[in-house]
């Protein structure tokens, strides 16, 4: 293995939360080095399904210190996002480097390892800048399936182009399923499997909706009152983390018009065809999982992870083991911690915890401060 210069700060991931931690540790002026799996900056955007748009507008999808170039109310294209992001890195020199994916975080001593491959890095400190949803989860019995159905996880469909003819059944109700089966009811016949999410009560693209959508939901719902500082916050926050959120785009009525079929939860086979919870077994050509991700973070080596495989942290401060922390995570401080609007805000106050940790290591009189006190400031 080849040995890396020793940095402050290794940040893992380099998506949005990833470049957002990086820009504020270049302000405070500490040494690090951001490492991502993709072969190139915003491609975890680029490669998602050609049709999917930001369900925020534009004005809540920009990272601190620069605007994306987008009209303030649109809603940017996968695509405008991902060259969006390529560009905030280059705007601020941000170390990144691409085509890096960690194997191994473990810790030596005072010093935590990151292994990528044959490369080996070490830090004090170290930030895992990634979502909770890493790899795709499909149920077992997708094996029991006929194996001239075409089957995808949400994460691999891109086009109507990929299916063959004849009905799709999409696993999963959420807004990814809900986005999809609009899609592809143009050409084919669609059923949507799953319980109901619910849904927001206006049109995100209407007046009325952006009023709301801006002013109330994410200014105030999602950045102030659903956090781990308030009683309700806390309260809600178990139950958001492990069920869907309410169909953003999408209502129900357009799945309706569209001739979505909306049909009980699947959950076995016969004969290799999918079989709904009211016992109907489907006759259909292909198979969208819009099943969810498991967390993906086996590889950190530490005794950080919950029986769930998820870090135990507050607010991404993980006391355990000083020093590393977590953002971008679900409801990591907020509801909106995961979008782009939001993950400024804990990529600003983890940054300034990585700073105090520093400064009390070189113990320069009268600044130190410890995780908690900074965290506290910034909450």
């Amino acid at each position: 293995m080849t040995k890396q210069p020793h940095l402050d700060v290794i940040v893992i991931g380099g998506g949005q939360a990833g470049l957002s931690v990086g820009y504020h540790l270049k302000r405070l002026g500490i040494r690090f080095l951001i490492l991502d799996a993709s072969a190139r900056i915003g491609d975890a955007w680029r490669t998602r399904w050609d049709s999917l748009r930001l369900f925020t507008p534009a004005r809540f999808a920009s990272l601190d210190g620069l605007p994306i170039a987008a009209p303030p109310s649109s809603f940017p294209t996968k695509d405008e996002m991902a060259d969006y992001l390529e560009h905030y890195a280059a705007h601020f020199e941000l170390p990144v480097l691409s085509g890096v994916r960690v194997t191994r975080l473990s810790r030596d001593g005072e010093r935590y390892v990151v292994e990528a491959g044959d490369r080996v890095f070490e830090a004090g400190q170290v930030i895992v800048a990634m979502a909770n949803y890493q790899h795709p989860a499909i149920p077992e019995l997708a094996k029991r399936l006929d194996p001239s159905i075409v089957q995808l996880h949400s994460l691999h469909y891109r086009s109507p182009a990929q299916l063959q003819r004849g009905p799709v059944l999409l696993v999963g109700a959420g807004n990814s399923g809900s986005e999809i089966a609009m899609e592809l009811a143009k050409t084919h016949d669609v059923y949507m499997s799953g319980r109901s999410t619910g849904q927001v009560p206006f049109r995100i693209g209407g007046f009325v909706g952006r009023v709301l959508l801006v002013r109330l939901v994410l200014r105030v719902l999602f950045h102030r009152i659903l956090t781990i500082a308030t009683p309700i916050g806390r309260k809600a926050r178990p139950k958001l983390l492990v069920g869907g959120g309410p169909l953003i785009r999408v209502k129900a009525r357009d799945l309706r018009a569209a001739g979505v079929e909306r049909t009980p939860r699947t959950v076995d086979t016969r004969d290799g065809r999918p079989v709904l919870e009211d016992g109907r077994a489907l006759d259909v050509r292909n198979v969208i999982w819009c099943t969810g991700f498991h967390p993906g973070f086996s590889w950190i080596d530490l005794p950080v992870l919950e029986a769930n495989r998820l870090p135990r942290h507050v607010g991404g401060v993980v006391a355990e083991a000083p020093g590393l922390y977590f953002v971008g995570l679900h409801f990591l401080y907020s509801l909106s911690s995961e979008m782009v609007h939001g993950v400024g805000r804990d990529a600003a106050r983890i940054a300034t915890c990585a700073k105090a940790r520093l400064e009390a290591a070189s113990a320069v009189p009268g600044r130190a401060r410890d995780e908690r006190g900074a965290l506290a400031a910034q909450a």
